[in-house]
């Protein structure tokens, strides 16, 4: 009995021993992708493009926004403080990385445009007029240049956030591209082999679904920033909204 415990115990370790030496290191995400088709590569290459591209817009939106908004604050502070237009038309240069100095200008640009008519009206036609207080033809014309001037800051503000759209109803499908090809080269290699085996097949199958997951990569942020920052497009438009008729309710009552 003690003998045959002995054997046995011997011949188990040489079975284990055995299996480890077939079985050989576990593979990595770099092996893989080395042994991949050169299609499944080519694959790979454009979700890492559509990747970079897609943290490259991420980061420079976030960081012109971050700016943005602490510029948009001080304009709003010299804005409210200020007692003419021309101050803060003043400090507008400074700030221009708010949509608020864009939308001033153009209504201050509107604004002077009317006000120098009128008074080339009055000089020219009696030179000893006395001054009167200066009045706007049309208070609908500064509205429609406020909101020609908020159109163009919105698509300022939109720029390169649909990339992160298309990146994120794109890339899945690319991966899912990579992937059908890596299944169809591992069959393909199973029929060659002959062989079932599970240490075939799972390699050929590990490597197309690398495919998948650098889709889904590159789609999950892209769509979790793209909702992000349509969203503070949306609250810099409010606030455009917002600062448009508060510049007219400061026209009208000092100009009509």
């Amino acid at each position: 009995m003690r003998t045959l415990g002995s054997s046995g115990f011997v011949l188990l370790v040489q079975q284990a021993q055995g299996g480890s030496a077939a079985e050989g290191p576990s593979p990595t995400i770099v092996g893989l992708v080395a042994r991949s088709s050169p299609i499944s590569k080519v694959v790979l290459l454009i979700l890492a493009l559509f990747s970079i591209v897609s943290w490259s817009i991420i980061l420079y939106k976030l960081w012109t926004f971050r700016r943005s908004e602490r510029q948009t604050g001080s304009f709003l502070d010299v804005f409210r403080r200020s007692n003419k237009f021309s101050e803060v038309q003043a400090v507008c240069r400074s700030l221009t990385d708010s949509p608020l100095v864009g939308l001033f200008q153009a209504g201050y640009a509107e604004l002077t445009a009317q006000l120098r008519t009128n008074d080339e009206g009055a000089g020219g036609s009696n030179p000893r007029a006395t001054a009167t207080r200066p009045t706007l033809k049309s208070l609908a014309a500064v509205d429609r240049a406020l909101m020609r001037a908020s159109l163009v800051e919105v698509n300022k503000l939109e720029r390169r956030i649909p990339f992160l759209a298309t990146t994120a109803s794109i890339t899945p499908f690319i991966g899912l591209f990579g992937t059908v090809w890596g299944i169809m080269t591992a069959f393909e290699g199973i029929g060659q082999t002959g062989s079932t085996n599970l240490g075939v097949v799972a390699p050929g199958i590990a490597e197309a679904l690398v495919a998948t997951a650098a889709g889904l990569f590159a789609a999950i942020p892209a769509v979790y920033f793209y909702n992000h920052l349509t969203q503070r497009v949306k609250v810099f438009a409010s606030e455009m909204d917002d600062f448009a008729m508060e510049f007219l309710n400061i026209a009208e009552r000092n100009f009509t």
